[in-house]
């Protein structure tokens, strides 16, 4: 029974070892089973790696001038994405030698450094080296949270591995030098190199260089425009480290740092007073675009302005200003107060040239020639008169009577008597005449014939969308209109009875070059041809003769109309050279008076007149397009009766022309100008419809 016994207890205690085995077995198990699950839980919890392959991060937006100046950069990410191939060598090992130098060895997680940093720590009693490789960095940058965390820790050398399977090594490289912050809104080594030294990457030295790849491991503690003795300490590490590596020799080390850091940081600089034309264009891509796309898209924007108009536009509205103040010493308040706006627009493409749209863009962002609305005052008119000559109530002979009139106002006890300008009638006169002299009650006297509701069609038709107003004031310019609106009315002179839209914008690419957008000019018809030439061709008689003389200095044949509100409000000029059609105006903040016989011709028109110089070289037409439904008459100024051969008068005058040997022969059909004789102009010259 005992050795039974024995034997049994003996069985029982060998029986055990198995079992303690299995448990054993079983606890490694379930443990290898819950590490897989646990990695195969991060697995599926882990991003997808495939936006790395096209990578495309967000980048500036940039701004052009039409001759190639930049205007603005947008941007989230102030980013200039540039290819591996484009970076210099150096700059590549200093970041190499700095962060990762086995970059090019290791599998996305380098555990021999690892070591070593922790060695290189604990020799140096604090953290002088990080473990993170390259890859790493690009995998918390593009993939995962900044928030730290050993699950962190752990999914990043996951992805690291995948990423380093997934991509050649100078993938990964080139998405880390244009992803990096590196300080002072920098993002990537492009814009990092024009950020501190105005440089294009592939310009930087190697000290520059190694000043950059210093900056990855505290870009604020190290920014060298405010901390460059840190910066310098850092530089002096990697350059270090880049001899260690064999990157660079002991000599090229020691040049390196001797090499004086001269920092320079790239800004646009944009024409002066371009900030307004600059908001517009902003305000027209985010209705189309959208902010997001934008801001990160990095699209070439190319625009309509030209920077040599645009700083000529500028100071030719701050000369006249001046001259406008100078004129007024005693009104002390005027200085504060004086404003102004220019637009300027190609005529037949009407591709916007100049914009001034104010004097301090810094102090008030508020657009005067866009969203100002200001009465135009007499340079309304020639809308009233192509109304009119539109629907065949009056010609450029037509004879009227300026006299004294009365209205029954809106209080019955007080009529509406409209006066010229100067309180003086002329009696009979010529539509020509009217209009080169502004007589304000030849305007009323059309405006009633017509009817109000005809001339507020004709406005729209040619690009005035504002309200108006429903009575015969406006004949006079009551109601206020922006500038640019105006100017836009103007082209339809200058293009046989076409208006064109004023636009921003040329062209569009995106970061690649790719044109994605190219914008090309908008037309429809607001007047005849036959209609539009003669309105163009009274408008120049403004200039030879009437309130827009000043204009003549210009030396071409030009065509405009000045505008004046009452007690010198408004001061306007708008006018068109074959080519160009510009709008200028002035007047205050406190809308109090620029000051006694400030009227446009006085005010406005000389700064129309400087700055339209300066398009002169540029003009490849210098005559004006005559239709075939017109021909030249001479015209008794005094009756409008066309003078005809056997008239005493016309004989005289032919005699006289020839006798000075200034009887050119007439061709209509061809250039303009060139081909009116004097003895037109002298009688007063005239057209008529050919029938």
């Amino acid at each position: 029974m005992r050795e039974k016994k024995a034997k049994s207890k003996k069985k029982r205690i060998w029986g055990a070892r198995p079992l303690l085995i299995i448990i054993l077995f079983n606890c490694v198990l379930v443990t290898t089973i819950a590490l897989l699950g646990l990695a195969g839980y991060m697995m599926l919890e882990l991003p997808p790696i495939s936006s790395l392959k096209f990578y495309k991060p967000p980048m500036v937006t940039e701004v052009y001038s039409i001759d190639g100046k930049p205007l603005a950069y947008w941007y989230k990410e102030k980013r200039w994405p540039v290819p591996i191939k484009k970076i210099p060598k150096r700059l590549k090992e200093a970041f190499l030698a700095a962060e990762d130098a086995r970059f090019y060895e290791h599998k996305g997680v380098d555990f021999i450094g690892i070591i070593r940093a922790a060695i290189k720590n604990v020799e140096a009693g604090t953290i002088v080296q990080g473990a993170s490789t390259i890859t790493q960095q690009v995998t918390r940058a593009l993939l995962l949270s900044p928030k730290r965390s050993w699950l962190r820790k752990i999914k990043e050398a996951i992805l690291a591995w995948q990423i380093d399977s997934a991509l050649t090594k100078d993938e990964i490289l080139n998405i880390y030098l244009n992803h990096i912050y590196l300080g002072a809104g920098a993002y990537g080594v492009e814009a990092a190199a024009r950020t501190y030294f105005d440089k294009h990457v592939n310009e930087l030295t190697l000290s520059e260089c190694a000043l950059i790849a210093g900056l990855t491991q505290a870009p604020t503690k190290y920014n060298p425009l405010r901390h460059l003795d840190r910066a310098k300490k850092r530089q002096r590490y990697v350059l270090k480290r880049m001899f260690e590596e064999g990157f660079i020799t002991q000599e090229e080390e020691q040049r390196a740092l001797s090499e004086p850091i001269r920092l320079k940081t790239y800004k646009v600089v944009p024409p002066t007073g371009a900030e307004y034309f600059v908001q517009e264009v902003k305000k027209d891509l985010l209705s189309r675009y959208g902010k997001k796309r934008l801001f990160t898209e990095g699209f070439k924007i190319y625009t309509t302005i030209d920077s040599r108009w645009q700083e000529e536009a500028f100071r030719q509205v701050e000369k006249g200003l001046k001259n406008i103040i100078n004129r007024h010493k005693k009104d002390k308040a005027l200085k504060q107060n004086i404003e102004a706006a220019l637009l300027a627009i190609d005529a037949q493409t009407g591709a916007i040239r100049a914009m001034v749209g104010g004097i301090d863009f810094k102090k008030n962002q508020f657009n005067l020639a866009v969203q100002g609305r200001m009465q135009p005052g007499s340079s309304f008119k020639p809308i009233v008169y192509s109304t009119a000559m539109k629907k065949g109530i009056i010609q450029p002979n037509t004879i009227i009577v300026d006299e004294p009139i009365s209205f029954p106002g809106t209080d019955d006890n007080k009529p509406w008597q409209p006066q010229n300008f100067d309180k003086t009638y002329m009696g009979p006169i010529t539509i020509r005449t009217a209009l080169t002299f502004s007589r304000n009650i030849i305007s009323v006297k059309i405006a009633r014939l017509v009817g109000v509701n005809a001339i507020i069609d004709q406005a729209r038709l040619m690009g005035i969308t504002v309200p108006l107003a429903h009575n015969l004031s406006i004949a006079l310019g009551s109601s206020a209109v922006p500038l640019i609106q105006m100017v836009r009315a103007y082209s339809t002179f200058v293009n046989l009875g076409k208006v064109v839209r004023p636009r921003l914008i040329e062209q569009i690419s995106d970061r690649h070059g790719r044109i994605i957008e190219m914008l090309s000019p908008e037309y429809h018809q607001a007047l005849d041809p036959a209609t539009a030439f003669q309105m163009a061709y009274l408008l120049m008689g403004v200039v030879q003769n009437g309130t827009g003389r000043r204009a003549r200095a210009l030396g071409i044949p030009v065509g405009g109309k000045t505008g004046t509100t009452d007690n010198y409000r408004d001061a306007w000029f708008v006018g068109f050279s074959p080519e160009v059609v510009t709008g200028v105006w002035v007047g205050r903040k406190d809308r109090k008076s620029l000051g006694r016989l400030e009227t446009g011709g006085r005010a406005a028109c000389p700064i129309w007149t400087e700055f339209m110089k300066i398009t002169l070289p540029e003009l490849s037409k210098r005559y004006y397009d005559i239709p075939p439904e017109i021909a030249f008459v001479p015209v008794d100024k005094r009756s409008g009766e066309i003078v005809t051969p056997t008239s005493e008068n016309l004989k005289n005058i032919v005699w006289e022309a020839l006798r000075k040997d200034k009887l050119p022969p007439l061709k209509p059909e061809t250039g303009f100008f060139q081909n009116i004789p004097d003895w037109l102009k002298d009688v007063g010259s005239f057209f008529q419809l050919r029938n």
